[in-house]
């Protein structure tokens, strides 16, 4: 079984900046494509950030300059730093990951149970 857990959430003003954290548990072999997403309320779930294991990220364009996702393989930990928040990045975020949980077996998709990120006055 693998297990994320997501932290960092809550409410912040416009202009201010959250950090989110991601970590994964249990019992795996190796972890591959991490990443963020996001959903807003009536709204369908859509990416925020990726990061593979060897470090290439790829971004939102809503949130390019202003989002920074990173990760610490050795803690099996994926982080996304949330900076020049707006109203519009509230959200649920939650932390997904591609894992592989034997040597030889396929690569399955887990998910967090979701953060709340709210940017409001």
């Amino acid at each position: 079984q693998v297990q994320l857990v997501e932290s960092g959430g809550g409410l912040v003003q416009p202009g201010g900046s959250l950090r989110l954290s991601c970590a994964a548990s249990g019992s795996f072999f190796s972890i591959h494509v991490m990443g963020w997403y996001r959903q807003a309320p009536g709204k369908q779930r859509d990416v925020v950030a990726t990061i593979t294991s060897d470090f290439s990220t790829n971004y939102a364009d809503s949130v390019k300059g202003r989002f920074t996702i990173s990760r610490d393989n050795a803690k099996n930990t994926v982080y996304l730093q949330m900076n020049s928040l707006k109203p519009e990045d509230t959200a649920v975020y939650y932390c997904n990951a591609h894992v592989r949980t034997t040597r030889w077996g396929t690569v399955n998709g887990y998910w967090g149970q979701g953060t709340q990120v709210t940017v409001s006055s």
